[in-house]
């Protein structure tokens, strides 16, 4: 069945940072299967975006972040080979806070976890909005 903007599911992620480097998982499941992204995924029935991103995070790295502050926000599409819509997700992000020594382990559908540079990233495979969120947040520094 082809989806529509109609059934687009809400999603979040959350980005933690520490000294210059971002904290990234790298995806077992589709829709961004075997990439490295922020901690995240699609949010519970009754959940605020705010909510969705801080479960998820805990879900996939066990840390308990807090502090969410909505960073950027997309609307994205994945194409069959058809050209018909795959998946279509709402995707907010969110940046999170957390205690500076929570050690990040892999967990949910999360296979590998890892603290990476800007630099690193742009040599990973990442989905467009990671490399995006992070080279915005680099111009910060």
């Amino acid at each position: 069945m082809t989806e529509t903007a109609s059934t687009a599911r809400a999603a979040s992620s959350a980005i933690l940072e520490r000294d210059g480097r971002f904290l990234l998982v790298l995806r077992r499941n589709p829709p961004s299967a075997d990439m490295y992204a922020f901690p995240g995924g699609r949010a519970e029935p009754g959940e605020t975006p705010d909510q969705t991103a801080l479960r998820e995070f805990h879900e996939e790295t066990g840390i308990a972040a807090r502090n969410p502050k909505l960073f950027s926000e997309y609307d994205l599409k994945t194409h069959a080979a058809d050209g018909s819509i795959s998946s279509h997700f709402y995707l907010s992000v969110f940046t999170v806070e957390a205690d500076a020594d929570a050690v990040a382990e892999a967990a949910d559908d999360a296979a590998a976890i890892g603290w990476y540079s800007l630099d690193e990233i742009r040599r990973l495979p990442v989905p467009q909005s990671v490399l995006e969120c992070v080279e915005r947040l680099a111009l910060r520094q």
